[in-house]
């Protein structure tokens, strides 16, 4: 009997071993992968969709900026705008084209936005997952 306890633990213990070390063993990304991967961080979102008219740190002051017919908002106070408390939802629509942005931001058919926060057709949630991440950023990055 304990001959048969021990080899039932041996045997797990076998099994754990090689099922923590394939779990461990991730297969390289693709250069595909990784960028449909980074098209889901908010971070990443906002570097290739927002920067360019709000500025690396979000304050307003990206390269597009000044040729801007009104200066970009500083996206880092939207809650000091809002009497403290961020949005998140109103942030959500706005991004989506749902809500009329503020006219300090311009139409909602601004082209930078273009498909990657809208539908898509083989999966309407990609957008969505998309906006969410970027006002989850835009959270998180609000001054205190």
């Amino acid at each position: 009997m304990f001959k048969r306890i021990a080899g039932i633990y041996i045997a797990a213990g076998i099994f754990l071993t090689f099922a923590v070390g394939a779990a461990q063993k991730r297969p390289v990304q693709t250069p595909q992968e990784k960028q449909l991967l980074d098209s889901f961080k908010g971070p990443e979102l906002f570097k290739a969709y927002c920067a360019t008219c709000h500025g690396k740190d979000a304050k307003g002051g990206g390269p597009m900026a000044a040729s801007l017919r009104i200066a970009p908002p500083d996206l880092t106070r939207i809650a000091l705008r809002n009497g403290g408390s961020f949005p998140f939802l109103q942030v959500q629509k706005i991004i989506s084209g749902e809500q009329q942005p503020p006219s300090t931001h311009g139409t909602r058919e601004m082209p930078v936005w273009g498909p990657i926060f809208s539908e898509v057709s083989w999966d309407q949630d990609l957008g969505r997952v998309r906006i969410y991440s970027l006002a989850m950023y835009l959270e998180a990055i609000q001054v205190k």
